[in-house]
């Protein structure tokens, strides 16, 4: 009886040492599943002048080696620009939730370190790239533009 219980104590500490490192090398790992990017035909067209100016405007003198060069990028922000922004005019804006400002979007000035917000907003020539908007959340946003009824919506690149 005393050389079996002499065997336990060693063994089990020998379990337990070499179990040890296995519990702690598992690591959990939350994925979450990753969603294609389906893009419209319209994206293949080639960039209008408009579309150009605003690149510009916020690239500056980056804007080939940043964008023009970068074909994936260019695609995305021909998206961004053709599919994903909506301005709307929302002519009772109390019936909305509450968003977030245009405001308080921090401008995109990391290339253009002069780079101004609109005085006047105008739906026809607004430019979104401008702004940090979450182009790459997973879900749809909306903003709504300072002391007028228009609001920006942002769509999702994944619906």
């Amino acid at each position: 009886m005393i050389m079996k219980s002499k065997l336990f104590f060693p063994l089990m500490l020998l379990c337990a040492l070499l179990a040890t490192p296995s519990m702690f090398s598992q690591t959990t790992k939350i994925s979450r599943k990753q969603k294609t990017v389906n893009y419209k035909a319209n994206v293949n067209n080639p960039l209008t002048a408009n579309e150009l100016a605003m690149i510009t405007e916020v690239y500056g003198h980056t804007v080939k080696q940043n964008v023009l060069d970068i074909p994936q990028r260019l695609k995305d922000i021909k998206n961004i620009l053709r599919n994903r922004v909506e301005v709307k005019n929302i002519p009772n804006p109390s019936d909305q939730k509450p968003c977030t400002l245009l405001s308080e979007v921090p401008l995109m000035d990391y290339y253009v370190s002069d780079l101004e917000r609109d005085k006047n907003f105008n739906p026809q020539n607004f430019n979104p790239l401008k702004y940090l908007f979450q182009f790459y959340a997973y879900g749809s946003h909306m903003y709504r533009v300072d002391n007028t009824n228009y609001f920006i919506i942002i769509k999702s690149q994944y619906q």
